[in-house]
């Protein structure tokens, strides 16, 4: 079922998911960088509320495969339709970034192509070569998002038995498995555990969790704000189900600071 209506209460933004704006040029300066190598960011395009601390520590998580997604999820800001033609010169021009802004832990995401026959594996193995001159990735991350039961809602092209195999697969093959997903869209804490759960049993070995907040008002607002100290409780159940690293709190993303994970 939809999200219900929001009360006045859950439209206000409480103070531990407000804010602050840049103070430094080097927000601007990263911003400019990208743009001058014609690469997309999910910061920028998925309205992150990060990007203002991340672009000002001179760290951005890279998007590739183009801005249009195949899909259209209905917490995702970033836009559905026609995908264009990849570019073949892409991983060259991020590694050139990555370099340039200094990056030793680069993460690197991408748009869904349904429209490719291989889903863009064969461009994310050239991007991974292109920063590490192999293909072997040091991390795979593949975010379930929500729990099973809003996905018809909320992530209907998507297959939450299907996200857990492929995890699985990853883990299987001696590569951490990383996985995440948003408190806020209709789910309870008890479905929490459970996806928690889940993501502990196909191997992940390292999870995060993060309070949903709606990119525009064109997107479902959240039906809940979960306070700071709640996040732990979603830690420790992790930790109890053997996942060594859980990184769980309002502001957190799947790629906000990766580099400490």
């Amino acid at each position: 079922m939809p999200l219900s209506k929001p009360s006045e209460r859950t439209k206000r933004l409480p103070p531990w998911l407000r804010v602050k704006l840049p103070k430094d040029k080097m927000f601007a300066e990263t911003g400019r960088l990208l743009a001058s190598r014609g690469l997309h960011t999910v910061c920028q395009s998925a309205r992150c509320p990060n990007i203002f601390e991340c672009f000002s520590r001179k760290v951005a998580t890279f998007m590739i495969l183009g801005a249009i997604c195949s899909r259209n999820c209905a917490f995702c800001n970033i836009d559905p339709g026609q995908p264009s033609p990849v570019d073949p010169d892409e991983p060259r021009r991020l590694a050139e970034a990555a370099r340039e802004l200094g990056l030793r832990h680069v993460v690197v995401t991408s748009v869904t192509r349904d429209d490719l026959t291989d889903g863009g594996a064969g461009h994310f193995a050239a991007a991974i070569r292109a920063l590490k001159q192999n293909a072997g990735p040091d991390v795979v991350n593949h975010n379930v998002e929500t729990v099973p039961r809003r996905y018809p809602e909320i992530r209907p092209q998507a297959d939450y038995r299907q996200s857990l195999t492929l995890l699985s697969r990853v883990a299987s093959a001696g590569v951490p498995a990383k996985s995440g997903l948003m408190v806020g869209l209709g789910e309870t804490d008890t479905e929490v555990n459970a996806v928690i759960r889940d993501l502990a049993e196909a191997g992940c070995s390292m999870v995060t969790v993060g309070q949903y907040l709606a990119p525009s008002r064109r997107h479902p607002e959240p039906d809940r704000y979960v306070p700071p100290a709640h996040f732990d409780e979603y830690a420790a159940c992790g930790t109890h189900h053997g996942i060594p690293h859980m990184f769980c709190g309002p502001h957190v993303r799947s790629s906000y600071r990766a580099e400490k994970i």
